[in-house]
């Protein structure tokens, strides 16, 4: 809850003395070093929504980002609809298409998307007759509320800015400034290296 969460922060930063870069080493534990991502890639990724979705790594971080804000149901729509274009065989396209309407478009959905009415009935109808670009304009205006919304405050977020910062970096003041024109406060500091 929001109650716990604010406790949580104000404790993390009472304990600011004794935190350390290796302690936020948790998450990126798991990825093999084969998949480490350069600097100069993590940065690209603050150029566009596009960069950061087409790179793996930049998506799963995205992935992380938006589950923390229980939203991951718009980049799983994104990802489907990527998948959905790239089917072969005309036989599959109708089965596929109902499943991401089901799961994301119709009223009952599990994880459904936040469309207009306007696109939600266009996209109803085009699945009555799936074509490989049924999804096209509802995959479009989900892009953009990514890209206005969340994807900024991505951009923000530990989850970028923990893999943007060098390695080792403290709490200082000098250092609490980070690269591609991102600032953070040290106690945002403290709490990406802490949690």
């Amino acid at each position: 809850s929001a109650k716990d969460m604010k406790h949580r922060l104000g404790f993390l930063l009472q304990k600011s003395d004794s935190c350390d870069y290796s302690s936020s080493q948790g998450k990126k534990e798991k990825i093999p070093s084969s998949q480490r991502v350069s600097q100069e890639e993590v940065r690209k990724w603050a150029d566009s929504l596009e960069n950061l979705i087409h790179h793996d790594r930049g998506l799963a971080a995205f992935r992380a980002f938006l589950k923390s804000e229980y939203s991951e149901e718009n980049i799983e729509f994104w990802v489907s609809c990527e998948d959905y274009k790239k089917t072969k065989s005309p036989a599959k396209l109708s089965p596929k298409a109902r499943k991401i309407y089901d799961e994301f478009i119709s009223v009952q959905a599990t994880k459904e998307v936040n469309l207009d009415s306007c696109t939600r009935e266009k996209t109803s109808h085009n699945v009555l007759e799936p074509t490989l670009s049924c999804f096209d304009e509802a995959q479009r205006k989900i892009f953009t509320l990514m890209e206005k919304d969340s994807y900024r405050r991505f951009l923000k977020s530990p989850y970028y800015l923990d893999l943007v910062s060098p390695p080792g970096a403290s709490c200082r003041p000098e250092n609490c400034k980070r690269s591609h024109a991102h600032t953070l406060d040290c106690n945002s500091n403290i709490i990406s290296q802490c949690a």
